[in-house]
């Protein structure tokens, strides 16, 4: 088994982020700078194209650390941000981008490559989750929480269906072909965000993920927008969410 090893260290607004790798997988984890004890988990999936320290990761970690005390970690999809892309990458990337550029439908191209990431990250994530869990500021019986966006939902979807640690997810909107399987084997809480005008993924489409969960608590946020006009206030109901199901109370302006 692996153990996180932390190459760099540094620390504001309240957080301590570290740098750290799993075998060949970087990542980040972001924890309070202060009363730094045990706390829960939040693991964190980007969009594709984007990377462990884009901004809607970086944002997100601030109002749960902050907001809450949670450690949250995120690492880099393969392909994407530290991690070379191989000649897969590279010709399912430039297909995607000559789609975009003639207006042909992008779905089949991102539906068939994000299976393909999903199936190498989330044997990764779960190497990843092993090894956060043996630092004693989070422990292997802590609680432990996902948020994924585009590209993190299509992994985190099988993940949490095949992962029994991750007791609540929150998901942003994609498209649901290969998925809508493992979101029937979901039952934890879900909380499930869709842009009503979504020029990318039809709302058909987020609408029959949503439906596809089997969890007994699962909530429905519309919003009116496009693929990348999901409100901001989304980010803060995602902390009220977490700190419902892990178990933290909000202290933060995020309240």
């Amino acid at each position: 088994m692996h153990t996180p090893q932390f190459t760099a260290e540094s620390s504001s607004n309240g957080m301590v982020e570290r740098d750290f790798t799993v075998g060949d997988v970087p990542g980040v984890l972001w924890s309070p700078a202060s009363g730094a004890g045990r706390a829960p988990l939040v693991l964190m999936g980007h969009g594709g194209g984007h990377h462990k320290k884009h901004p809607a990761m970086t944002s997100r970690a601030q109002r749960l650390v902050t907001g809450c005390g949670f450690h949250v970690a995120v690492i880099d999809a393969p392909g994407h941000g530290d991690r070379p892309r191989t000649a897969y990458d590279e010709q399912e990337v430039a297909e995607l981008r000559t789609a975009q550029a003639a207006g042909e439908p992008e779905g089949p191209i991102v539906v068939r490559y994000n299976a393909r990431l999903a199936e190498l990250a989330v044997p990764e994530w779960r190497a990843v989750l092993d090894a956060l869990q043996e630092l004693p500021e989070i422990g292997a019986d802590g609680p432990v929480g996902y948020l994924g966006i585009g590209l993190g939902t299509a992994i985190g979807v099988p993940l949490v269906a095949t992962e029994p640690r991750i007791r609540a997810a929150v998901f942003v909107s994609t498209w649901p072909d290969v998925l809508l399987e493992k979101a029937r084997q979901i039952t934890v809480p879900v909380e499930f965000d869709v842009q009503w005008n979504d020029e990318r993924v039809p709302r058909e489409a987020g609408l029959a993920l949503f439906d596809a969960f089997a969890s007994k608590e699962k909530t429905l946020h519309a919003n009116a927008g496009k693929h990348l006009e999901l409100p901001r206030f989304e980010a803060d109901s995602a902390v009220h969410f977490f700190a419902r199901h892990l178990g933290r109370a909000v202290t933060s302006p995020a309240a």
